[in-house]
């Protein structure tokens, strides 16, 4: 174990032993000690970076902070923290919402990615599959979200590019890019905006779910 290692978990052990002969340390001393020990315990290698354990925002705070008190964001809270995503997410650049279904399911079945051993830039995929129902085809398949089987059919989506369905076209590439948007703590990662998957691969996403030829919607 690395010096610097050692150094933290002693600071942490002082920390906690303090609880039963003084004070208790403050969830802000603690989570200053925690970070240096990720920081003192961890190194970046290859695609992996430590920041990607330290670097926290406002809102993975806050609902970090409401999953230990165990109550979740009150309404004020909950809807600054949704517009505050909203506001971030990146709207395609081009204009062009609807990708290949066929890259989608690709996207969607994968689940390599941000390891140590993938090579920096390599696509990532969107393990999208891990949580949810899309196909009828895949007999393996989580349940912690919904099940998107027939999503674009479902809200009546028969051309993703009329005027009547742009509203279904644009949550669906927010939700994707950043779930936190319309659900402050949502379970579901913010692909695109921490960095998961790219434009053009939102983009094929949404077209895995709203084009009326995706098996999606079959």
């Amino acid at each position: 174990m690395k010096k610097n290692t050692q150094i933290a978990w002693a600071s942490l052990a002082v920390a906690l032993a303090a609880v039963g002969c003084a004070s208790v340390p403050s969830v802000a001393e603690l989570n200053q000690l925690t970070d240096a020990v990720v920081k003192a315990s961890f190194r970046d290698q290859g695609a992996v970076k430590v920041d990607r354990i330290t670097a926290t925002d406002e809102t993975n705070r806050a609902c970090s902070a409401a999953d230990v008190a165990g109550q979740p964001l009150n309404e004020k809270t909950a809807k600054a923290i949704e517009e505050m995503n909203l506001k971030a997410i990146k709207w395609p650049s081009n204009g062009q919402f609807i990708g290949d279904w066929k890259e989608g399911e690709k996207i969607a079945q994968s689940g390599r990615g941000l390891t140590w051993t993938d090579k920096e830039g390599s696509a990532n995929g969107g393990n999208c599959y891990n949580c949810h129902q899309i196909s009828k085809e895949e007999i393996s398949f989580g349940t912690i979200g919904p099940s998107l089987y027939n999503y674009g059919k479902i809200r009546g989506v028969t051309d993703p590019k009329s005027p009547a369905s742009q509203a279904i076209v644009t949550y669906t590439w927010g939700k994707i890019w950043n779930s936190k948007a319309y659900n402050a703590c949502s379970n579901m990662p913010r692909a695109g905006h921490m960095g998961i998957l790219n434009e053009t691969q939102v983009r094929h996403l949404v077209g895995l779910l709203l084009d009326p030829k995706s098996p999606v919607n079959q």
